[in-house]
């Protein structure tokens, strides 16, 4: 079994990329949203709903699902897994928008999940739901043809990006990462975040958009996360992150040349020593 890769690199990675501009390390922040902190539950319900809200304001759940339905392409049954589900509005767009689409909606959450298995996720007959990890995930390689991860990249810390990386393009196809763009112009949609949650989902709108990562963080890291993995990074309206990962096709082993023969005459073709003749006397 191969070792697992060295966390200590990944853990200094700026969230704008290695060599990330000194404006863009001042940009960033270390502070924790209110879904993050379990000392503030009302806070935490204030944001998430406003959350929600604002990605059906600003179409992010159908945009999610058509990136999605790209990745995955023309598969007659796509097996999609969803990372860190959330509500689970995304994977249930996904269920309507392709109707032979089958699709795990995930958490770490345990709550989380008891909630989406009360939903109607929990009642699809094409729909699960499960507690997993997205940086361990429990699953068989190969078992989906896309995970998905959206808005919550920036949950993770580098190493757990890292981790990501390797684990989702173990168990899918194509893993695709759905995020903000890091640009502080994008802080221009905070007070929409305000109108949509109030003051805790415009705070920890801000603390997203400031913890988000670049597109050259996230392909430094596929590099660090101890699996042959190729990251495609691109912009997408109205200020999206779009990454697709998948993994590199292994190279066939080198085939060792065959020895050269040893220098001097073959065998066949050795010079045969001539006979002494006789002479008469």
């Amino acid at each position: 079994m191969a070792p697992e890769p060295d966390p200590a690199p990944a853990l200094d990675m700026p969230r704008g990329g290695p060599r990330a501009a000194r404006w863009d390390r001042l940009f960033e922040t270390d502070k924790e949203e209110y879904i993050d902190r379990p000392d503030s539950p009302a806070a935490c319900r204030r944001a998430l709903r406003g959350l929600d809200r604002f990605q059906r304001l600003t179409l992010g759940y159908r945009t999610c699902a058509r990136l999605t339905a790209a990745a995955f392409g023309p598969a007659p049954e796509p097996r999609v897994l969803e990372l860190g589900a959330g509500c689970g509005r995304l994977s249930y767009g996904i269920l309507r928008r392709h109707p032979t689409a089958l699709v795990t909606a995930s958490d770490v959450n345990p709550r989380v999940v008891e909630a989406l298995r009360a939903g109607p996720l929990g009642r699809h007959p094409r729909a699960g739901c499960a507690v997993l990890d997205a940086t361990a995930i429990d699953a068989p390689a190969d078992a989906y043809d896309v995970a998905v991860m959206a808005m919550s990249l920036h949950h993770l810390p580098p190493a757990g990006v890292a981790a990501l990386l390797r684990e989702g393009t173990r168990v899918a196809r194509t893993l695709l990462l759905v995020d903000g763009w890091r640009h502080p112009l994008c802080l221009g949609a905070v007070p929409l975040m305000f109108l949509t949650g109030g003051p805790a989902q415009a705070h920890d709108g801000v603390i997203s958009l400031r913890k988000v990562y670049g597109a050259a963080a996230v392909r430094a890291l596929a590099g660090m996360c101890g699996a042959p993995v190729r990251v495609d990074t691109r912009f997408a309206l109205p200020g999206y992150l779009v990454a697709t990962a998948t993994r590199a096709p292994h190279a066939p082993p080198a085939v060792a040349p065959a020895a050269a023969p040893a220098a001097g005459p073959s065998p066949a073709r050795a010079r045969r020593p001539r006979p002494r003749l006789r002479t008469r006397k």
